[in-house]
């Protein structure tokens, strides 16, 4: 029996599924799945690239969260402090060393390491290890990021005027 003391606050939240014996509607995705979409910067070189595996998105949650896989290259840099002023971003590293501003300082996030954004919270990350690097990203509600991901790829072709558009479209603002 739960001891009332140890519960959390709160409660959980209202049902959204009526059914009573539960539907077959789970998602399975294999490691070995190919990337959904590869990054280059302006050199093709695959120390550069970053990988996107689109493992949860808006449309296959519902808009309820976003969950990436992002495979780093060695030298594949990484965007500058900003914030987003509709979702939250969490990182968690799987393997290698990534840097990770909090707002207040950087750290090198290893292998387990975790890091929380929560709405308006100041953020970067940048791979300057020399190593590859893979992590997830989780964002919460769901947003279309994936739209966002492919889309950085053809700044340099854009106007200043178009290059604020897309990160306003995309609740990305830098500081």
């Amino acid at each position: 029996m739960l001891n009332q003391s140890s519960s959390r606050s709160g409660h959980d939240p209202d049902p959204r599924y009526s059914g009573e014996s539960g539907e077959v509607s789970a998602a399975f995705r294999p490691a070995t799945a190919a990337p959904d979409f590869v990054s280059l910067s302006a050199q093709p070189d695959a120390s550069r690239r970053t990988t996107y595996h689109y493992l949860s998105t808006t449309a296959s949650t519902g808009g309820e969260y976003g969950l990436y896989r992002v495979d780093m290259g060695a030298q594949a840099g990484g965007p500058a402090t900003h914030f987003h002023k509709a979702i939250s971003e969490s990182f968690f590293v799987l393997s290698g060393t990534v840097r990770l501003f909090d707002g207040r300082r950087w750290v090198d996030a290893t292998s387990g390491d975790y890091l929380y954004v929560p709405v308006g919270g100041l953020h970067a990350f940048r791979n300057e290890s020399g190593e590859p690097v893979s992590m997830l990203m989780l964002f919460a509600p769901g947003a279309p990021r994936e739209e966002y991901f492919e889309g950085v790829t053809e700044l340099a072709g854009l106007t200043e005027d178009e290059r604020a558009d897309f990160f306003v479209r995309h609740d990305s603002f830098f500081v």
